[in-house]
């Protein structure tokens, strides 16, 4: 089966849905299309196991065959978001996110006498973040062992949240799954929570007490 913009009927035959890729069946015959989920351009919902698509045959730059921008029946690419409006979209939300706490984090930060480990916590953990993300986008496309969800989640609850976001967003990894992103974002929440009620005058004062010999 050769590369072209030929669109083809086929049906998804198999989906591992915690990896993000399956195969597809040829409707004229063939071998199976290796197709990730990125290439489905309704991320709206998780493409089922017995579904019918229509997608583009494209080669990846090892030359490996896989289908691109895959369809639903009857769908089209003009009545159909595109994935870069989503993640525009999408990204813009996030990074705004990152922005309000570092405003949030700014002012208390000038209000209130906070641990210098505090912002080291948080930029410490967001690196160590966007690197795992990386790490489990580069295994979900090579086939290598995954990194955890509930990993990911907790990395980003214990401060490593905005580089969660920047990863998400610029490497676009684990945005579609929204289970996940539901999940994601209460960390988050609990996150900014814990922040604002560890950094009240009354819990500083206690802190520092405490540090006193």
């Amino acid at each position: 089966m050769a590369p072209g913009a030929e669109r083809m009927d086929g049906t998804l035959v198999s989906w591992k849905d915690s990896r993000g890729f399956g195969f597809i069946a040829p409707a004229n015959g063939g071998d199976d299309v290796f197709v990730h989920i990125s290439e489905f351009v309704d991320a709206s919902r998780r493409p089922l196991s017995g579904e019918s698509f229509t997608f583009e045959v494209g080669a990846t730059p090892e030359g490996k065959i896989r289908a691109r921008r895959v369809l639903a029946i009857g769908a089209t690419l003009d009545d159909t978001p595109t994935p870069a409006k989503r993640a525009l979209n999408l990204g813009l939300a996030g990074y705004l996110a990152v922005a309000a706490f570092a405003v949030l984090f700014a002012l208390i930060a000038t209000e209130r006498d906070l641990p210098v480990w505090t912002i080291g916590l948080y930029v410490g953990t967001s690196i160590l973040t966007f690197l795992v993300y990386a790490d489990d986008k580069s295994a979900a496309a090579s086939g290598r062992w995954r990194t955890p969800e509930g990993s990911l989640l907790a990395l980003g609850l214990v401060g490593g949240w905005p580089g969660a976001v920047i990863a998400q967003r610029m490497l676009r990894h684990k945005t579609r799954k929204m289970s996940f992103q539901l999940a994601f974002w209460g960390t988050v929440a609990l996150n900014i929570t814990a922040f604002v009620a560890f950094s009240s005058p009354e819990f500083l004062d206690l802190v520092a007490r405490l540090s006193q010999p």
